[in-house]
């Protein structure tokens, strides 16, 4: 699969131009009000709406939960030690080093190079913000059974290797969006009836309709599930129901509702929070917040197809591990 994201960040760091960590502050509660000169400082359309359009970057050092090392701490209390937990993650993530013994060092899969886990680092100390200690919730006692029953991976036709390895469906761009090792840009688009979330990894592209104030029957199912919009004062509300495939994301069921807000915390800065509810899957709904920097990086090509050689050689895996014999 191709990483050309991951290509053009590696060649702005053959030119150079290197980029220091920087730590984007994070409000958990309601911010304090703002001046006026502040406020209109955010870009707005010609109807008033906020103007969300644009590339961001969601790349993000912040850990996706919060670890065991820092339990019981929602932010991080100065942007000096915000600084110093980003440093140690990228010290941490470097797949150039080599400690650990043969099997880690393949693991690592490509040099570090290629690789784009970002430069920032929120202050919060991990991007679930609710439940307050900063974890998703356990998994139901019927989600632990389905997970049970799906037993080992299956290798023995392409359509039962996940979205992602196919070329389908990003990994990271959901929905909802979660930072991953490439590919963190979003490019919005934004109409009066219509918003267009444009994610580079495998080019998925939703379409939000701001007018439809119902969902599609329960039978009609989506990939990406049907998503509707409105506004809440500067707030884009989305609203996402009727997925398709089961386990898509996290194991969610298909009956997964997913409310997305995005919103200007600045003109450079877009917080994109979202809520899971699936009380099939988890036993209470759960909250991240990711803070989204704006970007000139143009979107590019994303050169994946289902047919690409590394599926082929996954199954080859397969039938190679079956004439071994071996059940692993």
């Amino acid at each position: 699969m191709s990483r050309c994201s991951g290509f053009r960040r590696a060649l702005y760091v053959l030119l150079g131009l290197t980029l220091p960590v920087a730590v984007t502050a994070q409000a958990q509660k309601p911010a304090a009000p703002k001046t006026a000169a502040k406020a209109s400082a955010k870009p707005r359309t010609a109807d008033g709406k906020p103007d969300l359009q644009g590339t961001w970057d969601f790349a993000q050092l912040t850990p996706f939960e919060r670890p065991n090392n820092l339990a019981g701490k929602s932010s991080f209390a100065s942007d000096d030690e915000a600084e110093e937990f980003a440093q140690s993650r990228i010290e941490n993530n470097n797949k150039d080093r080599r400690d650990g013994g043969a099997a880690a060092d393949v693991e690592r899969a490509y040099n570090d190079f290629w690789w784009d886990f970002g430069k920032r680092v929120a202050k919060q100390t991990s991007l679930v913000i609710d439940p307050p200690d900063g974890r998703v919730p356990p998994l139901t006692a019927a989600a632990q059974a389905r997970v049970g029953n799906r037993g080992p991976a299956r290798y023995d036709n392409v359509e039962e290797r996940p979205l992602a390895e196919r070329c389908i469906l990003g990994f990271n761009s959901g929905p909802p969006m979660i930072p991953s090792a490439y590919n963190n840009n979003m490019q919005l688009v934004q109409t009066r009836d219509y918003v267009m979330i444009h994610n580079e990894m495998i080019h998925s592209a939703r379409v939000v309709d701001l007018r439809r104030q119902a969902h599609l029957a329960k039978d009609v199912r989506l990939l990406t599930g049907d998503s509707i919009g409105h506004w809440e004062g500067d707030t884009l509300i989305v609203d996402t129901t009727n997925f398709q495939k089961e386990g898509a994301f996290r194991g969610a069921t298909t009956n997964m509702h997913l409310i997305e807000r995005f919103s200007l915390d600045d003109a450079n800065t877009l917080r994109y929070q979202f809520t899971v509810e699936d009380l099939a899957t988890w036993t209470k709904p759960w909250t991240a917040s990711i803070p989204m920097a704006r970007t000139d990086d143009q979107i590019f090509e994303y050169a994946c197809h289902e047919a690409n050689y590394g599926l082929e050689n996954v199954l080859k895996g397969g039938r190679y591990r079956d004439q071994a014999g071996s059940t692993k």
